[in-house]
């Protein structure tokens, strides 16, 4: 068997390429997730906090915790 018939496995700069390799694998999985997550989780929370806030009436939410007696500063008339 001589040693003409099989490559030559590369041996320099061999980690240079396979870092480069899977540091721009790892950037784009990270932006895709970080993508994932603003628009499926971010987004709808800050709709759904607007929505609430929207139609929401703290008098009308401390008079209904006054009535039922949670706060003790204030007694229940």
């Amino acid at each position: 068997m001589s040693s003409a018939l099989l490559p030559k496995p590369q041996m320099r700069r061999l980690l240079a390429r396979r870092m480069k390799f899977h540091l721009f694998g790892a950037f784009f999985v990270s932006v895709g997730c970080a993508a994932l997550y603003k628009f499926g989780v971010a987004d709808p929370r800050k709709r759904a906090y607007a929505e609430f806030y929207k139609n929401y009436d703290p008098m009308k939410d401390f008079e209904v915790m006054r009535a039922a007696g949670v706060l003790e500063s204030a007694p229940p008339k």
